[in-house]
């Protein structure tokens, strides 16, 4: 029997061996940390994707801080102990504190505080039951989801009522007392909301107040800021401002900020949208006009004059 050259059969090749990874040196400095853990990564893009914030940036990389030098530390043999790390984020709706909790999470995922580094952002109709035995498995619920990550608990002040003797928030309160003692080393709880009303709440609630170490207080944004936000917002969405738009925008910016239920980059982004909308419609009307991209992508000054800031008072859009 005649056999084709290279028809023979051939064993399969021996199984190559793995090489043996060497394991990564434990840092030694800081350079060494912030590189193996990525922590400055995550400070650069705060930096870069949040406008201003100067005061609360600070304090989170005073944090970031703390947990490197506690990292080295531990590294040299010297006597370290689990910080406490809930926090409170204070300041008017939209400053930016839902964003500024989410790069703490992955922060603390990245230095090893935290086992997964999610968020799980909740309210009180999360936590609090209607009913008698409702309200420890909702609480109990939530807490699950969270652990290995951060809890994130926007207006907690509604959690307490002491005016209501039948409601059964301090039952959430006292099963979240527990968990932040108990379980510090497998969940962080970020508590938030109007600066004034948590001060309220932690002077009616002293065992919350006792277990927040890191109070951040989120300030308003200017006019200039708010300009550059929207300027961002713009951006991102392939849109411009055309010739004295921007003067316009800006006029619209100022005058929103001395009205009610101002909500800063919330409210901003809220009327960019309808700059949107006035736009499309302004487009859709000249349906004999040819569009090209810089039609397209362009906020006219009145697409934006056009909101009823301009000409009445109160509540406005």
């Amino acid at each position: 029997m005649y056999h084709l050259p290279g028809n023979r059969a051939t064993p399969p090749p021996a199984a190559a061996q793995p090489t043996p990874v060497a394991a990564e040196a434990p840092p030694r400095t800081v350079a060494q940390a912030m590189a193996q853990t990525q922590v400055e990564q995550v400070l650069a893009e705060l930096d870069h994707d949040l406008v201003g914030l100067q005061p609360v940036k600070t304090r989170v990389r005073d944090i970031a801080a703390l947990l490197v030098i506690d990292r080295l530390r531990a590294q040299h043999g010297l006597q370290t102990q689990s910080p406490s790390l809930h926090m409170s984020f204070t300041g008017n709706p939209g400053t930016g504190k839902t964003t500024v909790a989410l790069r703490m999470a992955a922060i603390l995922h990245r230095l090893g505080y935290v086992r997964q580094g999610h968020l799980v952002a909740v309210t009180r109709d999360d936590l609090v039951g209607q009913y008698i035995g409702h309200t420890a498995p909702k609480t109990r619920e939530v807490l699950k989801k969270a652990m290995g990550g951060v809890l994130f608990i926007d207006e907690a002040y509604y959690l307490y009522k002491p005016e209501n003797e039948r409601d059964y928030g301090q039952e959430a309160i006292e099963i979240l007392l527990q968990v932040m003692e108990n379980q510090r080393d497998d969940l962080v709880v970020i508590v938030a909301g109007y600066k004034d009303r948590m001060e309220t709440f932690f002077q009616s609630n002293p065992g919350m107040n006792s277990r927040i170490a890191h109070h951040l207080d989120f300030p308003d944004y200017t006019a200039d800021e708010l300009l550059a936000i929207a300027q961002r917002i713009l951006n991102e969405q392939s849109y411009r401002l055309g010739e004295g738009a921007t003067d316009v925008l800006r006029a619209y910016i100022e005058r929103r900020m001395t009205q009610p239920h101002f909500a800063n980059a919330r409210s901003l982004r809220n009327a960019l949208e309808r700059a949107r909308l006035r736009q499309a419609s302004r487009l859709f009307q000249a349906q004999d006009v040819a569009l090209d991209a810089q039609r397209l992508c362009t906020i006219e000054p009145s697409d934006i004059l056009a909101s009823r800031v301009f000409q009445v008072s109160g509540e406005q859009t």
